[in-house]
């Protein structure tokens, strides 16, 4: 071997397993279409209306299924095997990827079948997304969780880099219906790449004859009760809310703070993807679930910071760095309380939880994003997101004093501090 030192590092070592790089590539290829085709139908929503209150009823329209569907979702993925689950999902996911190209075609494509579409999607997102959370760890052993993790969260903010990059070349000389069928081939590639994987049968728990609402309230539970997963999802929950919408924001900042159009989205939706990749890449490299703790609470303040940075400045450029910076920390937040979750949590619990994230992670947002797109209609974008950045500023205050005993619950012992308070947060 050329580079032996090279090969040992756990984000070479973690693509020897055949299923994980099978899986991963088939996902990057998926993520990267997607991100296209997302593009099209946020600018076509944009153009359609020019209206904020549009952006975020879509939001909620592709997210906030999520919000009722994610714990039962992840109560069905710990009840039956999750390759079988990914590949339902996935055929499900490439028809919306088909009828979009035929909508497009027969000109029946409007707000409201726009609007009809991301339901249907937003749908879909709880099972494959539980699906996925469920099947990556089964790619890898225990003591790589945290390294795939993070390259699929790398790889899935790359494609955030390289979707809207593609998009901005496609949709001006092409069209929003060539970004529907780039994505449709990507949702074939992935149904393949999935069909092609040998996986042992997975050990399903006997819960067939219990009611799915005990199944699910037990996860809620659970999260309340650890100390350090139910601290971590509760930030998660505040950003989700209040600072996560940005990503559904951007048409409106692009149009209505930058006075451009979808060569100015692409740059900023770019531009978070870099930031978000780069984050994501730094954690792959690194290894291991030490000092993620402390990464969630540097990403919270970070946020801060970015928000402020994104809404403070109609100049482009400095919008884009802070555009990168806000990617950098979301992502820093997000994949360090996924890593640090899929490692804590326990084995008969892993889709339930998981789950609670994705609702978390993709789900509150369709509140914000509505709540932020009235808001914005009356006080503007600045002064919405402004707000919401003091708002995160606060919460940082008020857990950094309790920040070890949470890295004691996720991580060990050893994340434990002597200078530590004397309770845990949220025990």
């Amino acid at each position: 071997m050329l580079f032996p030192s090279l090969a040992s590092k756990p984000y070479i070592r973690v693509w020897r397993h055949r299923e994980f790089a099978l899986y991963e590539s088939g996902m990057t290829l998926y993520s990267v279409t997607g991100w296209i085709q997302r593009v099209g139908v946020g600018w076509m929503a944009w153009e359609l209306t020019h209206s904020t209150f549009w952006l975020g009823v879509m939001s909620a329209a592709d997210l906030g299924p999520m919000i009722l569907l994610a714990p039962f979702a992840g109560a069905v993925a710990d009840r039956m095997d999750s390759w079988k689950l990914s590949r339902a999902s996935q055929f499900l996911m490439m028809m919306q990827a088909i009828a979009l190209c035929l909508l497009m075609y027969t000109g029946y494509m409007g707000i409201y079948t726009l609007l009809a579409v991301s339901l249907y999607t937003g749908c879909l997102y709880p099972f494959s997304g539980a699906a996925r959370q469920t099947l990556l760890p089964r790619t890898v052993p225990h003591s790589e969780f945290a390294t795939a993790i993070a390259i699929d969260s790398a790889a899935f903010q790359a494609a955030r880099f390289i979707g809207p990059a593609i998009a901005s070349l496609i949709i001006p000389f092409f069209g929003v219906m060539a970004a529907f069928i780039v994505h449709g081939c990507g949702s074939i590639a992935f149904q393949t790449a999935i069909a092609f994987m040998r996986l042992p049968p997975e050990q399903i728990l006997a819960r067939g004859h219990r009611n799915i609402f005990r199944d699910v309230g037990e996860s809620f539970v659970y999260v309340r009760n650890h100390t350090g997963i139910g601290s971590i999802f509760m930030m998660m929950v505040v950003v989700s809310l209040l600072i996560r919408p940005i990503n559904d924001m951007l048409p409106g900042f692009a149009g209505a703070v930058f006075h451009g159009g979808a060569r100015e989205l692409a740059w900023l939706t770019s531009s978070v993807g870099v930031g978000a990749m780069v984050s994501a890449s730094t954690i792959a490299m690194r290894g291991g679930v030490e000092g993620l703790t402390l990464r969630v609470f540097g990403g919270l303040a970070g946020l801060t910071l970015a928000t402020a940075v994104l809404v403070g400045t109609d100049f482009l450029p400095l919008g884009v760095i802070g555009a990168g910076l806000y990617g950098y920390t979301l992502n820093t937040m997000s994949t360090s309380t996924q890593a640090l979750t899929q490692t804590a949590v326990a084995d008969d619990m892993r889709g339930r939880v998981m789950s609670l994230y994705m609702l978390i992670f993709r789900g509150i947002p369709a509140i914000g994003g509505v709540a932020v797109g009235i808001a914005a209609q009356y006080l503007g974008l600045r002064w919405t997101f402004a707000a919401s950045a003091a708002i995160c500023g606060l919460l940082w205050l008020m857990v950094m004093p309790r920040r070890y005993f949470i890295a004691e619950a996720l991580e060990g012992p050893r994340a434990r501090s002597p200078r530590a308070g004397s309770k845990a947060f949220m025990r």
